[in-house]
């Protein structure tokens, strides 16, 4: 048994977003065995119900509390000294000297960074230095660049550059880095490639046995009503563009021959242009306490992402429930499942109406393709097949 040093941009728990799903789990599998020091931050006061769930998994624990709006103004220190904004808007003098104090007074065998952010934190090589950037962060900047005017989208461009840099620093100076799929591990040695035979793929899974058809669950929904379900949390600008796309888009192609459709949203902290899309046929739920049902009894879950990195936990999921699900081509590539068996993919409009439609239509084929999806996560999705592979370097 080893003594872990674990830091997290986000407490791990609940596992209601996708980072937290998978901070979470390599938590859960990490004090499984071994002594873990955890060093993270509480960015949303919700999260502070939590604390003594986390902490039951730790030797020691430090939280650093954020708010989000001063660290957007600190983060504009970035400017100035030519680093990327992502790394003041984290910087924490607490969380650094508590950091420090684990290092030097508790015999700390590894380090296990979460966010290529937090290592910053533990400047310096080592081989037992292990990073999980989960996807390339970076790269999200960039995409975000054209689809807004100046000067944001220099700004996201700045960010994408300074940021690359940082996880190429990082990457050198760590034993290993870990990625949520192998593309995505490809990619960020084609933009590294000094980095390239020190990076392997660590992929996602997903709880099975929670994520299951075979609860009984309370339907959410009118009994007149098709039910349309994205999940997801609704203050991540992808989610947003997905559901507003899919909003103005697609849903009233649909609605033309299906009258009883009602798209719901279902996720934590919507955004003011996410709770204007609410209407007759549109219900935004904010926060739930079990997006589970609105899952289970679902007529179809839509993925319609159009910026999208790694293995989306939403398709999972609503593939663990044994859903018919409808992703777009970014969500769909990082999923290992065979399409038109396990789920179907769309690019454009009238690709996600036809595919929404011949679900609603084919009941039975919506049935196979649950199933099939349902049996493809149960072969492939286990949380400690994968993050077994992280085991080999905290050996002692």
């Amino acid at each position: 048994m080893s003594n872990v040093l674990y830091l997290v941009h986000r407490l791990p728990y609940p596992p209601n977003k996708g980072d937290k799903v998978r901070s979470f789990h390599l938590l859960k599998h990490l004090a499984a065995r071994h002594r873990v020091f955890l060093g993270t931050f509480i960015d949303d006061p919700q999260d502070e119900a939590y604390v003594e769930v986390v902490a039951s998994y730790c030797a020691q624990m430090h939280i650093a509390r954020l708010s989000p709006r001063i660290a957007k103004l600190r983060s504009l220190r970035g400017l100035l000294n030519g680093q990327a904004l992502t790394l003041a808007y984290y910087r924490n003098t607490a969380l650094q000297a508590w950091v420090d104090r684990m290092l030097r007074d508790e015999g700390i065998d590894a380090v296990v960074v979460f966010s290529s952010v937090m290592a910053m934190f533990v400047e310096g090589g080592s081989r037992r230095k292990l990073v999980d950037f989960v996807d390339v962060d970076s790269l999200k900047w960039v995409q975000y660049a054209p689809q807004h005017p100046w000067p944001m989208s220099w700004l996201y461009r700045r960010e994408g550059s300074r940021l690359l840099a940082f996880e190429r620093s990082v990457a050198v100076q760590s034993g290993r880095s870990f990625f949520v799929t192998q593309a995505e591990a490809d990619l960020f040695c084609g933009l590294a490639p000094e980095c390239a035979g020190n990076v392997e793929a660590m992929c996602n899974g997903v709880d099975a046995d929670y994520f299951s058809p075979q609860h009984d669950l309370p339907v959410p929904f009118d009994s007149q009503e098709i039910a349309l379900v994205f999940t997801g949390a609704m203050d991540y600008w992808p989610n947003i563009d997905a559901v507003s796309w899919f909003a103005t888009e697609i849903l009233p192609s649909l609605l033309q021959s299906w009258p009883n459709i009602r798209f719901y949203i279902v996720g934590r902290s919507p955004t003011a242009a996410v709770l204007a899309l609410a209407g007759k046929q549109i219900v935004v739920t904010g926060t739930v306490p079990d997006v589970r049902p609105y899952l289970r009894h679902a007529a179809v879950v839509v993925a319609p992402l159009r910026l999208a990195r790694g293995v989306q936990n939403k398709v999972l999921e609503a593939m663990a429930m044994g859903l018919p699900v409808v992703a777009s081509q970014e969500c769909s590539t990082a999923i290992d499942a065979i399409p038109e068996r396990d789920f179907l993919t769309a690019g454009t409009v009238s690709q996600f109406v036809s595919q929404v439609e011949a679900i609603l239509g084919e009941p039975d084929r919506a049935r196979l393709i649950g199933t099939a999806a349902r049996e493809r996560v149960l072969a492939r999705y286990s949380w400690d097949a994968h993050l077994s592979i992280i085991d080999r370097y905290l050996e002692p």
